[in-house]
């Protein structure tokens, strides 16, 4: 079953189409990832997904329902949560501030629970967790950023670029979460630049050049395959 259905999709910027009709589709329980070049379309993507942007033409269907009409808010509430490009930290708020912020619109009697998973996936965000989130390192803040998304309970968590500017180290470890997430059975649509990491962490994955999907499959297969390799990968054709 599809979680994520994305049918003609284009999303415009005053006369320019950053997205031409793109089809795309995420099922329950998979790791899908969006990779290509810088201004190929991926944020826009995320960004009409989430309601952060309208579509300007084609759909969105999520959970079986057209998402048309639906602000970024209610979405979020229905489980389809964005961890941005850039993080989007509150730097005033205490990491655990941060974390209850994540958590602000749930009811249930689960969220200490959820609190815990997030300590326990990073363990740095416990040793700082009275700590302004402004102070933390880039890589703290990003772990910080996930960890707020994950205390909202996520269906379908979309993250945009969260390995951007961060030591290789960092990087590693959060690539080693975000498996470790869709392990636990959130649903998960990367888009990511570091296309080796994304596409051997994922189950399937769809490449975008100037607006527009050109290549679909297994991830495995996409790495492996010469045009990939030679545009994404640094390797000769």
């Amino acid at each position: 079953m599809n979680l994520l259905e994305i049918r003609a999709l284009e999303v415009r910027y005053g006369g320019i189409r950053a997205v031409k009709g793109i089809d795309m589709a995420v099922g329950e329980g998979e790791l899908v990832c969006l990779i290509g070049a810088n201004g190929a379309g991926k944020s826009s993507t995320l960004r009409a997904v989430s309601g952060l942007l309208p579509a300007a033409a084609g759909s969105v269907h999520y959970r079986g329902h057209d998402t048309a009409g639906t602000p970024a808010f209610k979405r979020a509430r229905d489980g389809l949560v964005m961890v941005p490009e850039g993080r989007g930290v509150f730097p005033q708020l205490s990491v655990d501030e941060n974390l209850d912020v994540g958590a602000y619109a749930r009811k249930d009697r689960e969220v200490a629970k959820e609190h815990d998973w997030v300590f326990e996936l990073f363990p740095r965000l416990k040793e700082r967790h009275s700590q302004a989130a402004g102070t933390l390192s880039g890589g703290e803040q990003q772990m910080l950023a996930i960890g707020r998304a994950l205390m909202s309970r996520p269906k379908l968590l979309l993250l945009d670029e969260p390995s951007m500017g961060l030591a290789p180290i960092v990087v590693e470890k959060i690539f080693e979460v975000i498996r470790t997430i869709n392990g636990a059975g959130v649903t998960i649509l990367l888009v990511e630049q570091n296309a080796r990491a994304a596409l051997e962490l994922s189950n399937r994955a769809y490449v975008m050049e100037s607006g527009a999907i050109v290549m679909a499959g297994e991830a495995r297969t996409l790495l492996h395959d010469p045009r990939v390799r030679a545009a994404y990968l640094g390797e000769a054709a």
